[in-house]
């Protein structure tokens, strides 16, 4: 850790939580690596990165990104906004990238502060010839030191390239370039060392972070000749549900009463499986199309893309969001 008496420009606080970028081998006979690498290891990795500015480091989790869950991003969350309220000029968060896309649109769901936060990993873990964690926290921090990248909300830095949350997407299973913002593309590069930002998008309120009940929601994906059955009951186990549907919002036929049915008891938010583009509102009339859907109640998701619509449903439910002002937060987030 550089101490801050000795270095110019605003604090960043370094936040591991485990993933392939903080993973070594295991000792066990069948090999592999996992995650064991703290702050400290991963910051002292790092050329040149000592003369970035003042860091400080924290272990929050050490756990694969398939393990995080809602609850630990929404304490990460308090953890931000407490540290930026106190003065930390930006915040460097590292974890595994399965699910990095999902933590960075909840956390710019709930971060309230101006201070920057990027947030990173590896495709290729340390051990491997090549490994990209090192560059990608350099750049992270270097966009976190950046006045330009107040105010942003979450951002994420991969490859070099500047993403905003609430486009990213993890687009390849093992790539070094695996993220993406399909329809928008990054926002900004880091160049010569410097993050050079092409453009700004408006910061969105945050979600209430009372989170006062727990809230469960899935996604169901349509599928050609599916029958539906995973419908079935699922208000019983439900408190919101999204649909993954075909195109621009469109279900089979037979999903059609139950949908009207179940959005008569829980949330259900309706979005496109594509990845990209919107689910439309009033073009296609038949049954099972976004017309006929959102006259039977269900609510438009947008652009969002269904993992991201789930999150800001759960946000907003356990949040004790009435439909009416879950209806009007996902219009204003499109």
């Amino acid at each position: 850790m550089v101490p801050t008496s000795q270095v110019p420009g605003p604090t960043v606080l370094v936040i591991s939580l485990g993933g392939t970028i903080a993973m070594t081998s295991t000792s066990g006979a069948a090999g592999g690596v996992a995650p064991r690498l703290t702050a400290a290891d991963l910051v002292a990795a790092v050329p040149g990165l000592e003369g970035e500015g003042a860091l400080e480091l924290k272990d929050f989790r050490q756990i694969p990104g398939a393990w995080l869950e809602v609850d630990a991003v929404a304490a990460l969350a308090e953890l931000l906004n407490r540290y930026s309220a106190s003065g930390t000029g930006g915040f460097v968060i590292t974890q595994g990238t399965d699910t990095l896309e999902e933590t960075a649109y909840l956390l710019d769901l709930l971060y309230e502060g101006a201070a920057p936060v990027v947030i990173t990993g590896a495709m290729r873990n340390p051990t491997m010839a090549g490994a990209d964690g090192p560059a990608n926290l350099l750049a992270a921090v270097r966009t976190a030191s950046s006045p330009a990248a107040r105010n942003l909300g979450v951002l994420v830095v991969f490859a070099d390239e500047i993403h905003a949350a609430r486009h990213i997407q993890k687009i390849h299973s093992t790539s070094i370039s695996a993220f993406a913002s399909p329809g928008s593309g990054p926002i900004g590069h880091v160049v010569e060392s410097r993050p050079r930002l092409h453009f700004s998008l408006n910061r969105q309120p945050a979600v209430a972070q009372s989170f006062t009940r727990p809230a469960t929601v899935e996604v169901i994906e349509t599928t050609l000749g599916s029958s539906g059955v995973l419908l079935h009951g699922a208000e019983e186990h439900l408190d919101g549900l999204v649909i993954a549907a075909f195109g621009a919002g469109h279900v089979p036929a037979s999903w059609t009463d139950r949908l009207e049915k179940l959005a008569a008891r829980i949330p259900v938010v309706l979005t496109s499986r594509t990845g990209s583009g919107s689910v439309l509102t009033s073009t296609y009339v038949f049954a099972g199309s976004e017309t006929h859907l959102l006259g039977c109640g269900l609510i438009n998701g947008g652009t969002l893309d269904p993992r991201k619509a789930r999150l800001l449903l759960i946000a907003l439910l356990r949040a004790e969001a009435d439909r009416a002002e879950i209806s009007a937060a996902f219009a204003a987030r499109n």
